[in-house]
């Protein structure tokens, strides 16, 4: 609880993942992904509740083992590869709510597929939206120049174009803005925005820029690479 609100934390993990099948149980280091968002949530004493939403066994029991309550199973109807953000959330703060017989006043979001995360990027997350009266507040990182938009292409019959036609005036990559991309670390939203504003982003969204390499686990690869930056971090510690 930070400021008499109460703060709930939500965990998807389903367990159909097509590029990685039980993505959520596969190990980075000596925990599994789900395992090392409970280890971190351990770490906040200002999250109230931290459930998973799934709809595997095998990955609640995992869960479970580390803190993360399993009080309701993910439906089918929410556990495709096209359902949003947004449903699994409704759904879990519904459901968690009807158990608890209790309103949540900030909803978290932590995806077991970024597991570099520390406990200080959650922190800064809740205090930059309640410091600012967000609707909510993604964390992202800036993004590599040379994956920037205006440079970027498309395919189309074997023909290369400039996927925005803007594109063609670049010829230096000081010519570029910064862009960022979400990094999967923390959202962090009020109640009124998943409930009234129907919505992850709302009216009124901040941005909370994680400096540092951060991956977001979609691939065999992209394991290896975490196990890779894991092992820099350790060596440093």
């Amino acid at each position: 609880m930070i400021n008499n609100k109460n703060i709930l934390a939500i965990v998807p993990a389903r367990g159909g993942s097509k590029g990685i099948p039980l993505k959520n149980l596969k190990k980075l280091g000596d925990y599994s992904l789900i395992a090392r968002v409970g280890l971190t949530v351990k770490k906040i004493p200002e999250i109230d509740r931290v459930v998973v939403s799934t709809d595997n066994e095998k990955i609640a029991k995992e869960a479970e083992k580390f803190g993360i309550s399993a009080p309701f199973k993910r439906p089918k109807s929410i556990s495709g590869d096209y359902i949003s953000d947004y449903d699994v959330l409704l759904h879990s703060l519904k459901s968690i709510e009807k158990i608890d017989r209790r309103k949540y006043d900030i909803i978290l979001m932590l995806q077991p597929t970024s597991p570099l995360r520390k406990p200080l990027h959650i922190k800064n997350t809740l205090k930059m939206l309640i410091d600012n009266e967000f609707d909510s507040v993604w964390t992202v990182s800036e993004t590599d120049s040379k994956h920037h938009p205006l440079k970027q292409l498309t395919i189309k019959n074997s023909m290369i174009n400039y996927y925005d036609v803007e594109g063609s005036n670049i010829i230096a990559r000081q010519q570029l803005k910064k862009t960022y991309h979400r990094n999967g670390i923390a959202y962090a939203m009020t109640r009124d925005c998943i409930v009234e504003q129907k919505s992850i982003r709302g009216k009124k969204s901040g941005a909370l820029i994680v400096n540092g390499i951060h991956i977001s686990i979609d691939t065999y690869w992209d394991l290896e690479i975490a196990e890779f930056l894991l092992s820099k971090i350790n060596n440093k510690t």
